[in-house]
């Protein structure tokens, strides 16, 4: 009787919620790193020579970005289930705060660049 009462008063089933945070967890956690590796290519690379080779953007950058990618969306789904009731309105809040997330992790983080040898101050 009281699954009943649980399943009518937030709109999914209990054994479900789970589930869900876990597949947008899944989906944040997969979205970020293919957002950022193109902007980490030359980190990883070293670009000319690879002077500017910084591979701490594999070991420090890499984890915090697949961390917050999966507990934004996570946090968002959970947050919104307790408020709202509505799970529809929790995956659309989910998605969208993932989506804000890589908007702001594509403004705001850029890994160090430094300028090709041949391009310094004259000779």
């Amino acid at each position: 009787m009281s699954e009943r009462t649980t399943r009518g008063t937030t709109g999914i089933n209990p054994t479900t919620r789970p589930a869900a945070g876990c597949l947008l967890a899944g989906l944040g956690a997969a979205t970020a790193p293919l957002v950022w590796a193109p902007r980490a290519a030359l980190s990883i690379d070293g670009g000319f020579e690879g002077h500017a080779r910084d591979l701490s953007v594999l070991y420090v950058d890499l984890p915090l970005i697949v961390l917050g990618g999966a507990l934004v969306p996570l946090f968002v789904w959970a947050l919104t289930t307790r408020w709202v009731h509505r799970p529809w309105v929790a995956a659309l809040a989910a998605v969208a705060a993932l989506a804000l997330g890589v908007w702001g992790l594509t403004e705001w983080w850029t890994p160090r660049q430094q300028p090709d040898p041949g391009y310094g101050p004259g000779i």
